[in-house]
């Protein structure tokens, strides 16, 4: 019953204004001659996390304007859900966005999979404190408003179990799964909201000199389009234009916003994909977020893949990790500039010692590094995904 309502309220919520958008502008998803790019990961509601690394790398001044001149600012998308803050994420970076470009720098915000799925209405990861964000002075008002249209819904086209009974437990398990600012917040993601569209005016792929950033990767059924076709295909399908030849691009498990492959498969498999991938977009090496490997900027095919979805093992604070990248490689961890070279084992080796040294005792970091000696060492530190 309660799959029933939400799909309900969250075609109510778009009914707000239409299913399909105006298309958004093509942005402009390849660059060159860019001297200081700074990457960070997921950011999942983490206000903070996020502010403080900008901070860091002198993008932000104590008021939060851009200082970053003509740098680029890449975040690899995964700003909502989990965490309770991704409005103020959000409107902070459609601040920056204006004051970048007439600095001669640039913020890119990529499409990743928790975008896509607040967009079209997968709600399962949505923090208790991003409906609140939205939450106001006319929410409950507009929460009976559509309260009352459930249950004409419910009583136009019953389900198949029934009618459930409109009594006191209804309303109070109505009223628990859309709390205060839900419909708000359904309204504003919605194709024509502030932030549907906002999000449909991006990229999920990108190349800025010889590097390429996308969210989660690109499989091998996703080697052959253009950086332009994939972005056209996904801000398409967010706005309620699919295109025919990608209709899943947004959900299929090889497309940009998913695809796990780079981080997690074997390098010894997955090495022929990586190739095509260099070779066809004409780049060095792909930066990517979605899938936490290790509690740094984690390098994987000697350097040509990097990991920026940076885990929080427990009992350890959040190491605010991320990369920089200025003609050389820079992982900056704890506040601290740790170069990232990773052409060589030894190179690999050495690049996760100087990271565990700025760690407390026992952390993770201090296994890896103590495990990259030994053959396996490549394969050796699992990984989560989420």
């Amino acid at each position: 019953m309660i799959r029933y309502l939400r799909t309900f309220l969250a075609a109510c919520a778009l009914l707000a204004g239409a299913c399909a958008s105006a298309p958004a502008a093509r942005a402009q998803a390849h660059w060159d001659g860019v001297s200081r790019v700074v990457a960070v990961g997921d950011l999942h509601g983490d206000y903070e996390k996020f502010a403080d690394m900008l901070r860091t790398a002198n993008l932000i001044d104590t008021q939060g304007n851009w200082v970053g001149g003509r740098a680029h600012l890449v975040q690899l998308g995964d700003i909502p859900d989990r965490g309770p803050n991704s409005r103020m994420i959000m409107d902070h970076l459609m601040r920056l966005e204006p004051q970048a470009r007439r600095a001669g720098g640039y913020v890119h915000a990529l499409i990743g999979n928790h975008e896509a799925m607040n967009v079209e209405g997968d709600l399962r990861y949505v923090h208790p404190g991003e409906y609140a964000a939205f939450a106001n002075a006319g929410s409950e008002r507009r929460r009976q408003r559509y309260y009352r249209a459930t249950l004409d819904a419910l009583r136009a086209r019953p389900p198949a179990s029934g009618l459930p009974v409109f009594d006191d437990a209804f309303r109070a398990q109505w009223e628990s799964t859309y709390p205060l600012g839900y419909v708000e917040h359904r309204e504003a993601w919605g194709p024509n909201g502030r932030y549907g569209r906002w999000i449909a005016s991006h990229d999920a792929v990108i190349r800025i000199n010889d590097t390429l950033f996308v969210h989660g990767g690109l499989g091998p059924s996703f080697v052959t389009p253009s950086a332009d076709v994939m972005n056209d295909a996904v801000r398409g399908a967010l706005q309620g234009r699919p295109d025919p030849v990608y209709l899943d691009i947004v959900t299929n498990q090889e497309g940009p916003l998913w695809y796990r492959g780079l981080s997690l498969n074997a390098e010894e498999t997955e090495r022929a994909n990586l190739e095509a991938l260099l070779t066809r977009h004409g780049v060095a090496r792909i930066v990517v977020g979605h899938t936490k490997r290790a509690s740094t900027v984690w390098p994987r095919f000697n350097g040509r893949v990097l990991i920026a979805d940076i885990v929080v093992p427990a009992g350890f604070s959040d190491p605010h990790a991320y990369l920089e990248i200025d003609g050389n490689l820079t992982t900056i961890y704890r506040g601290t500039r740790v170069p990232l070279r990773a052409a060589t084992r030894d190179e690999t080796c050495a690049y996760l010692a100087a990271i565990a040294a700025l760690d407390e005792a026992g952390s993770p970091n201090t296994t890896a590094a103590a495990q990259c000696a030994t053959p396996a060492a490549a394969e050796a530190i699992p990984g989560s995904a989420e």
